[in-house]
């Protein structure tokens, strides 16, 4: 068994969950058998294929943009924006398949993940399946979620963290402006100016060289296409405007279901409730659902991380009357509603910092 050993746990993480709500969690295993048995965890060919296929043809089509009409302001505008959907739906197409929820198969999906997030995006598999599964484990939990890695040295999320750090005396940035400035250092800026960086530190340092060899081919495919026709400055131009674009759109959605949500230490609560206290929904709608990747399902997509997401409207209304029983709040809301969530977090739990960091 030593081969099998990870490690001795914490004195105060228990092999257990002292908190665990027993109903509700036998409720959920029977929910889920109910799921199975209305073949809910089995996925659309047709679906996914036609998702890969309008992903091709915006990549085809910001192309031909510049081909056909030149490389003047607006068809390079043109060609940035459809650049940034081609990168912003093949993230959600990724996910997908890094959940193992299109293909029968194991293999085919990590095969396909590949492909995506590293041949359509430059992106590793490794790195994202890494930081990922930690984040299903244990959302919006303070170093076991690295989705929140930015507090404290960034930001002071959650009620509970921020009144802790004010009450330490820690003052990294001026968190009680924090909703201000996270319109410069957030959305705009995580992609071009560290993700873009730290994924080459990262399948380099852990030597993962099928993971660069397929981020490799994305950069030598974008780079055969795109030079010939704007040169090295106006290719360059083109790349980090779309990565900005990109960045703005990731950020804003992959936030909006978390951010105004619980944010604590591990209270090693049962894996039910801990899913529910870190999810929001927002609204259904074909633009909601095709502008988020069908994240605006959060609450499901959380609950069965491999369910195909075109799935998720069909179990929602179970999932409502699971938590209506059990007295548990089910948010979903408009999408811009979700978005000013973010920054009214932000706003509350910088000031909650401020005042137990004035405290005397």
């Amino acid at each position: 068994m030593n081969s099998l050993l990870i490690g001795e746990l914490a004195p105060d993480q228990p092999s257990f969950e002292p908190n665990k709500n027993k109903q509700l969690t036998d409720e959920f295993r029977e929910l889920r058998a109910t799921v199975e048995r209305m073949g809910l965890m089995k996925a659309s060919p047709t679906f996914f294929a036609l998702y890969l296929l309008h992903i091709l043809l915006l990549d085809v089509a910001a192309w031909l943009t510049l081909w056909i009409f030149g490389t003047s302001l607006l068809p390079f505008l043109v060609s940035a924006i459809l650049l940034s959907t081609v990168q912003a739906q093949a993230g959600w197409l990724q996910h997908d398949f890094g959940h193992l929820s299109v293909c029968r198969t194991s293999k085919w999906n990590h095969l396909l993940h590949h492909f995506v997030i590293g041949h359509l995006k430059g992106a590793p598999a490794s790195w994202w399946n890494h930081l990922h599964f930690q984040h299903h484990a244990k959302p919006n939990c303070f170093r076991k979620d690295p989705d929140i890695n930015m507090h404290p040295f960034f930001f002071a999320l959650g009620k509970v963290l921020s009144v802790e750090l004010g009450k330490q005396k820690k003052k990294y940035m001026p968190y009680n402006h924090q909703h201000k400035y996270f319109f410069l250092i957030g959305p705009p800026a995580l992609l071009p100016a560290y993700f873009q960086w730290y994924i080459f530190f990262f399948v380099i340092q852990r030597k993962k060289w099928v993971d660069l060899a397929w981020m490799l081919s994305f950069y030598l495919r974008i780079s055969f296409t795109y030079i010939p026709l704007l040169g090295l400055k106006g290719f360059l131009g083109l790349f980090f405007i779309v990565r900005f674009l990109e960045s703005n759109w990731f950020v804003w959605v992959t936030q909006m279901n978390h951010i105004p949500m619980h944010i604590d230490h591990d209270h090693n609560v049962d894996w039910v409730s801990t899913q529910l206290q870190a999810t929001c929904n927002v609204h259904e709608s074909f633009f909601n659902d095709w502008f988020s990747g069908h994240l605006n399902f959060q609450i499901e997509h959380h609950l069965f991380p491999t369910m195909p997401r075109h799935n998720y409207r069909k179990v929602a209304p179970l999932v409502r009357s699971l938590c209506a029983k059990h007295g548990i709040k089910y948010q979903s809301k408009p999408l811009l509603s979700a978005f000013a969530d973010i920054v009214h977090s932000l706003k509350e739990s910088g000031q909650l910092w401020l005042d137990a960091y004035l405290q005397k």
